[in-house]
């Protein structure tokens, strides 16, 4: 693969690549929405991954090409770099990153570059393949321009800078893509931010299928409507526990500042919060402040016009997925005899809260879901944003072949459309290793 990119360098620009730099997709195992609200996730990297080939060059221009000719070449000065978040192209993602170093480090005059890139995880499939490219993209411009941080500070301004493009991300696929290591999955703590290594259990291999669905959470108004919703739920939780709300942003600083369990903060919900959707009069009502104090301090600019929330199911989710977790974690590492089985019904759990409680899931994920359960999975859930993109499959090692044979039957086969991509649609997959950098020998 290196040998092909490098070639097709060549012959783009002239000249050979001096580095490359490679950055994982993932596969959150457990654990989808809560990162943003501040709780620990159990993501692994996986195999599939974005490759750029990299030449620095003199001018103060940056060349990008793609090997994959659906995505067109593009070209801009390194000293005014413009994020449209109105099309959310494949050139911004590599944007975000490269304008994320350059702040960072205050560059005046950065490298200009020639990349040419290579992609593998399948693009709007919940996989994070453009959270990948804003990885890929920070990694070659901090080696371009002859600088270094730690993993960790890569990660989070990764994380920020993929704001650029309209997103309001929390953090989990980045991290991910820096600090996976092979062999293990990842628990990965915010605020500060760490990752712990969760060995997964033997006898068990996960299996990513595609749904076919593409979602782009650039492109849609369903992420960021969530990631507000947690927002007010936090605000009107604090509120009625006496908390100072206009300061806290997440749940997860509801329950620090409460000093109790997820648990509890589960019974706090129920108290506090109803199953009816909120208007906005009726948070202004409860918040004690004006629609317009509503709108210019909570919401952002792209939810002026959202005109109801659902709190209670957003809360409910975010707290016994957190929950879940944690529980996950501990099973792997306790290792009982029936680790499959409870895992299993864990995920299965986290599937049904994201399809009723936090509503991101979609006829042909809950489809597929089934499928993989029908057919020998111990645990199948949807993974990633939701509403489009994959599902994630725990599978009995010994029953891998029969089940990958079933699954693309009963899905793929019974539709043109399936049919066409469905090889690299459905796939076993193993913890991966993070982002690194390569050099010509």
């Amino acid at each position: 693969r290196l040998q092909k990119l490098k070639e097709m360098f060549i012959s783009k620009f002239g000249s050979a690549p001096k580095f490359y730099a490679r950055a994982p997709g993932r596969v959150n195992l457990i654990g989808e929405h809560i990162d943003y609200c501040g709780y620990a996730v159990l993501p692994m990297a996986i195999e599939q991954d974005i490759l750029i080939a990299v030449e620095p060059v003199q001018t103060q221009v940056v060349q990008l090409a793609n090997i994959n000719s659906s995505y067109l070449d593009f070209s801009t000065s390194v000293n005014n770099i413009q994020i449209n978040k109105t099309k959310p192209q494949w050139h911004n993602y590599f944007l975000c990153g490269l304008k994320g170093i350059q702040e960072h480090f205050g560059l005046n005059n950065p490298t200009g570059m020639n990349c040419l890139l290579d992609g593998t995880i399948p693009p709007s499939s919940g996989l994070s393949s453009s959270s990948a490219l804003v990885c890929c993209a920070g990694l070659v411009t901090l080696r371009a321009n002859g600088k270094t941080l730690s993993k960790v500070e890569l990660a989070e301004i990764c994380t920020k800078s993929e704001r650029y493009i309209g997103t309001e991300g929390g953090g989990m696929d980045q991290s991910i893509s820096f600090l996976a290591e092979e062999g293990t999955a990842k628990l990965i703590e915010f605020s500060p931010l760490r990752a712990t290594d969760v060995r997964l259990p033997s006898g068990a291999t996960f299996v990513i299928a595609n749904s076919c669905v593409e979602m782009n959470k650039a492109a849609t108004s369903h992420y960021n409507i969530r990631v507000m919703e947690c927002r007010l739920a936090t605000k009107l939780l604090s509120k009625s526990k006496g908390l100072e709300w206009k300061k806290t942003l997440r749940l997860h600083d509801v329950q620090t500042k409460l000093g109790v369990s997820l648990e509890e903060m589960l019974t706090i919900v129920e108290e506090v919060l109803h199953p009816e959707p909120y208007s906005t009069e009726e948070i202004c009502k409860c918040l004690g402040i004006s629609l317009e104090e509503l709108r210019s301090q909570i919401l952002s600019p792209n939810m002026q016009d959202v005109s109801t929330f659902k709190l209670y199911q957003r809360a409910k989710h975010v707290f016994s997925e957190a929950a879940r977790v944690l529980e996950f974690q501990k099973i792997c590492s306790e290792a009982p005899a029936n680790a499959l089985q409870l895992l299993g019904e864990l995920m299965k759990q986290s599937h049904i809260s994201c399809r009723e409680m936090y509503e991101c899931s979609c006829p042909e994920l809950d489809r597929l879901v089934d499928i993989c359960l029908q057919f020998g999975a111990t645990g199948s859930r949807l993974t990633g944003a939701g509403w489009g993109g994959c599902t994630v499959s725990m599978v009995p090692t010994d029953k891998l072949n029969t089940f990958l044979k079933n699954v693309k039957k009963a899905y793929y086969q019974t539709d043109g459309q399936r049919l066409a991509v469905e090889n690299n649609s459905l796939f076993a997959t193993k913890p991966g290793r993070g982002a690194l950098v390569f050099v010509e020998a």
